[in-house]
C-alpha cells in the first residue's frame, strides 16, 4: 500500500505539511484552528468540528478523544493542552510547586528550569503536550488577582526566569517524549490594568510597551518559545486579539516570530460579547484570521462564524492556510502522527510526584523573612549550609538539637529544663490546599479533583513544626479566625457567555471562641506562629480585590495576639504581598511564604528553626496601603515630591529586600573600566564580608542608573545579579560584568538605544536606595 506523502516521516515537515493541507476541507481546516473544552465532552468537538485541540482534559477524556480522532478521515492527531503552570496542576498526585511568583523570589534561573523540566516529565508521561505557562506579565498594582502568576515588577528578571522556564519545558526539543511546548503569555500589557480589575482596558502607550513590557516577550520569543497566548484586554480600544501593530508589526515583523499564536479564553466571543467590537461571530471570527491568530481557545461559535465568514466573502479558504500550517508543522515536529503520546500508566507510576526533593529545594529558596528583632531562628545553635553548597540546606536533624538551644525561653521545672512551648495558630496554619495556591488541584478550574492534591503529599505549617522540633516541645494549635464567607453575585451565577461567575467575598466576623482559643494558646507559650493570609476565593482570574488587607478575623487575631506580650513569628502565606497591620508589621519576625507549594510546611519549619539559611529576595514590592498602588521601584523620575500628604510612598518592603540570618556588608564597588563604548563591556567588582556567625546565600543586585535622559526613564533599573555563598567572619570579592549595550532606554520616538553620558552601577542587597553602592561610568 503506497503511504500518503503526509503520513510518511522520512519526508521533511514542510512537505508534509503541503501535502495534509492540500487534502483538507475548509470545515476541516477551520476546526485546526479551534481548541474546545473537554469537559464538554468530545465526541462533538472531534467527529463534527474537526477541531485541532482540547484542553481540561481528565484522564479517561485523553483516551477516548485519541480514539475518537482515530475515527476521522485523515486521522490528524489532536494537540492536548493543559494549565501545568506551577507542576501538572489538574492530574492527581502530581508535584506541586510554589506558585511563579513565589519560585521568582529564589532569583535563581537554575531552579526555574529544572521546575519546568520535572513539570514537562510529568505532564508528558500523563499525555498532555502543551502547557500554558509561563507568564510573562508585569505585576504592578497588587489588587489584580493574577499577580501570583507572574515572576514580580521587574522586566529583567522576568525575561531571566522565562528564559529558563520555557527550556525547562521544552527540552532538548520537540522530538523529545518529555518535552511540551511552552507558552508565553499573555502578549502583551494584559496586567496593566485600570483599579487591578482583571482584563480591564490596558492604558499603556507604545513607548511603555517597548520599555518594560515586551522585553520579556521579546526574549523567549527569539529564544524559541513555540506558542504564545495573547491577552484578553484592548489597548487603545483594540483588542490585543487583532491588535495589528503588536501581532504583525512587531511579534512576526520586528522579531521574526515564526511559532503559533493561541488566543486566551473565548477572546474571539468576547469581541462580540464583552467588547463590543464586532456585530457578530462571523465578523469576529474574521477579524482573528486576518490578524493572524492560529488556535482560538474555547470559542465554538467560531466554527459556524469562519466558514460563514468564506461564505460572505470576508476572508477567504487560503486565509486560513497559514495559521493551519502553523498548528500542523507543531504536530509534526512533536511526531504525533507517529506517536500520539498516549498516557503511559508505566511512566506515569514511574514518574508522577516524583520530583519533592527538588520541590523541596525550590520552597527553601522561596521563602523571604522580612523582619527579626533577633527571635528568629529557635534554634540558634542549630547547624547550616556548608561553604561548598550554595544551596541552604540542614546538615543535621532538628529532632537532634538540644532544648538547651533554647534555654532562654524555657524554664526550670522539677523534671528540669523543659523545651519551649510554641503555639501554632491562624487559619492558614494547617490548610494544605490553600498552600497549593491557584492552579492547583481544587482551586476551581476542573471538576474531577474536587478535593485537591492527595493530602498525605502535603505538609503544612502545623504538620512541619510538630515534625521538626525537638521531643521535649510542646506544639500547640488553634485556628483562631476565619478569612471569608461566599455570597451569590447579584449580576447572576453566569456570565453572557455561560461561564460561571466566581462567588462574591464577604470577610469573615470576627469568631470570639475561636480568638479566645487562640489568645489562651499565645498566653501560655514562649512563642506564636501566626499563619495568615489570603484564600483561594480571591485569587485568579475575574478575582482582583479593591482592598489588601489581611480579611476576616485576621486583623483582630494578630492584634490579640500582639497584645499578649507573647513573642509573635507572623507568617504570611499569601498569594501577593498583602498590607499589613501594624501588629503584623510590629511583630518579632515575618516570613513571606507566597503559596509553597506541597512541601511548604517542612520548608517553613527549617526556616524558623534555623536548619536553613533564609536566601529568599522580593520579586515585588510590599505596599503599606492600597491606596499606594501601583507600587514597585523603577517608575519614570517627575513629580511633586516624594510622598503622598498623608502617607508615604516608601514602600513597606522593596523589591529585592530580604534578611538573612547573618549580616553581610558591601564595600570597595570599584569599576575597571570606567570610560568605554556601547560596544564594550562593564567590568566591576564588589567586596562583601559576613560579619556575623552564620553563612550567607547573598543575592548580589546590579542596577543601572543612565544619569540624563533625552526622555523621561526610571531611576534605576536591574541589569544583573550574581548568587554568592559567604561564609561567617569571611571576605568574598565578586567580579560583576555587564554589557554597555545593557543601558539602554526607549527615547521619545520609540527607540531603545544606548545613550552617550555618565552612568552609575549601583550594586546592593535591594533596591532600596540606601542599600547600594554606586560608581560611575561614561558611555562615549
Amino acid at each position: 500500500m503506497t503511504t500518503l506523502p503526509y503520513l510518511d516521516p522520512a519526508l521533511p515537515v514542510s512537505e508534509r505539511v503541503a501535502d495534509l493541507l492540500g487534502r483538507m476541507t475548509r470545515e476541516e481546516k477551520v476546526g485546526q484552528m479551534m481548541q474546545l473544552d473537554a469537559r464538554d465532552g468530545v465526541k462533538e468537538h472531534i467527529l463534527d468540528k474537526h477541531v485541532g485541540s482540547i484542553l481540561h482534559t481528565s484522564p479517561a477524556l485523553v483516551l477516548e478523544a485519541h480514539e475518537l480522532t482515530d475515527q476521522t478521515r485523515l486521522r490528524i492527531p489532536l494537540l492536548i493542552g493543559e494549565d501545568a503552570i506551577h507542576g501538572h496542576s489538574f492530574f492527581e498526585g502530581a508535584t506541586i510547586f510554589p506558585t511563579q511568583l513565589g519560585m521568582a523570589a529564589s532569583w535563581s534561573a537554575e531552579l526555574v528550569e529544572k521546575m519546568a523540566r520535572a513539570t514537562a516529565v510529568e505532564t508528558a508521561a500523563t499525555g498532555i503536550h502543551w502547557t500554558f505557562s509561563p507568564v510573562l506579565c508585569i505585576a504592578r498594582d497588587l489588587r489584580w488577582g493574577r499577580v501570583d502568576e507572574t515572576f514580580g515588577e521587574d522586566p529583567f528578571l522576568i525575561g531571566e526566569l522565562a528564559s529558563a522556564a520555557v527550556r525547562g519545558y521544552q527540552g532538548a526539543g520537540l522530538d523529545d517524549p518529555t518535552a511540551i511546548l511552552a507558552t508565553a503569555k499573555h502578549f502583551a500589557g494584559y496586567s496593566e490594568t485600570q483599579g487591578g480589575r482583571d482584563a480591564s482596558e490596558a492604558d499603556i502607550s507604545r513607548r511603555k510597551l517597548r520599555s518594560w513590557f515586551l522585553p520579556p516577550f521579546e526574549r523567549v520569543a527569539r529564544e524559541g518559545c513555540r506558542t504564545f497566548m495573547l491577552g484578553y484586554q484592548t489597548t487603545d480600544g483594540v483588542p490585543i486579539t487583532i491588535n495589528d501593530w503588536l501581532l504583525t508589526d512587531v511579534l512576526r515583523g520586528e522579531w521574526g516570530y515564526t511559532g503559533t499564536l493561541i488566543t486566551d479564553w473565548d477572546n474571539v466571543g468576547r469581541m462580540v460579547w464583552e467588547q463590543k467590537v464586532q456585530p457578530s461571530h462571523t465578523h469576529a471570527a474574521a477579524a482573528a484570521v486576518k490578524a493572524g491568530n492560529d488556535m482560538v481557545m474555547t470559542t465554538p461559535q467560531f466554527f459556524e462564524g469562519a466558514l460563514d465568514a468564506i461564505e460572505r466573502g470576508l476572508i477567504t479558504e487560503p486565509d486560513l492556510d497559514d495559521a493551519v500550517a502553523r498548528i500542523l508543522t507543531l504536530k509534526f515536529e512533536l511526531g504525533l502522527f507517529e506517536d500520539r503520546r498516549r498516557p503511559s500508566p508505566a511512566r506515569i507510576a514511574e514518574v508522577l510526584g516524583s520530583h519533592q526533593e527538588l520541590n523541596l529545594e525550590i520552597t527553601r529558596r522561596s521563602l523571604v523573612l522580612l523582619r527579626n528583632d533577633g527571635l528568629l531562628p529557635l534554634l540558634p545553635g542549630t547547624s547550616a549550609a556548608s561553604a561548598a553548597d550554595a544551596t541552604p540546606a540542614p546538615v543535621k536533624r532538628i529532632a537532634d538539637a538540644s532544648p538547651h538551644d533554647v534555654s532562654s525561653l524555657g524554664s526550670e521545672t522539677s523534671r528540669g529544663p523543659r523545651g519551649l512551648r510554641l503555639a501554632v495558630v491562624g487559619p492558614l496554619a494547617d490548610d494544605a490546599q490553600t498552600q497549593l495556591g491557584d492552579w492547583a488541584g481544587s482551586s476551581g478550574q476542573v471538576t474531577w479533583l474536587p478535593d485537591g492534591h492527595p493530602r498525605g503529599m502535603i505538609t503544612t505549617v502545623l504538620d512541619g513544626l510538630r515534625a521538626q522540633v525537638p521531643a521535649t516541645w510542646e506544639v500547640t494549635h488553634a485556628r483562631g479566625a476565619d478569612i471569608l464567607t461566599l455570597q451569590d453575585d447579584p449580576a447572576g451565577a453566569f456570565f453572557p457567555d455561560g461561564q460561571p461567575r466566581p462567588k462574591v467575598v464577604a470577610p469573615a466576623p470576627v469568631d470570639e471562641a475561636q480568638l479566645a482559643e487562640a489568645v489562651a494558646a499565645a498566653s501560655e507559650a514562649d512563642v506564636v506562629v501566626a499563619v495568615v493570609g489570603d484564600r483561594i476565593e480571591l485569587v485568579g482570574e475575574g478575582r482582583s480585590t479593591a482592598t489588601l488587607d489581611l480579611l476576616g478575623g485576621q486583623v483582630a487575631l494578630l492584634d490579640a495576639l500582639a497584645a499578649t506580650g507573647t513573642p509573635l513569628v507572623v507568617v504570611l502565606l499569601a498569594s501577593k504581598p498583602l498590607v499589613l497591620p501594624p501588629s503584623a508589621a510590629g511583630a518579632a519576625a515575618v516570613v513571606w511564604a507566597a503559596n509553597p507549594g506541597m512541601t511548604g510546611g517542612t520548608a517553613l519549619a527549617e526556616l524558623l528553626l534555623g536548619a536553613i539559611e533564609p536566601s529568599g529576595r522580593l520579586p515585588i514590592s510590599f505596599a503599606r496601603h492600597v491606596g499606594q498602588q501601583p507600587t514597585y521601584y523603577n517608575q519614570v523620575r517627575g513629580q511633586h515630591g516624594d510622598r503622598y500628604a498623608d502617607l508615604t510612598q516608601s514602600p513597606a518592603f522593596a523589591f529585592g529586600e530580604g534578611l538573612s540570618y547573618t549580616t553581610v556588608e558591601y564595600s570597595d564597588l570599584v569599576i575597571d573600566t570606567p570610560d568605554l563604548t556601547a560596544a564594550d563591556t562593564i567590568s566591576a567588582h564588589v567586596t562583601l564580608t559576613n560579619t556575623g556567625t552564620r553563612p550567607a546565600l547573598e543575592t548580589v543586585q546590579v542596577y543601572v542608573s543612565d544619569l540624563v535622559t533625552s526622555a523621561s526613564w526610571a531611576e534605576r533599573e536591574l541589569k544583573g545579579f550574581e548568587q554568592v555563598t559567604v561564609q561567617p567572619g569571611t571576605s568574598v570579592t565578586v567580579d560583576l560584568t555587564l554589557p554597555a549595550a545593557a543601558c539602554t532606554f526607549v527615547n521619545a520616538a520609540g527607540e531603545r538605544v544606548v545613550e552617550p553620558g555618565t552612568f552609575e552601577l549601583q550594586v546592593g542587597r535591594s533596591s532600596r536606595p540606601h542599600d547600594l553602592l554606586r560608581a560611575g561610568f561614561t558611555i562615549r
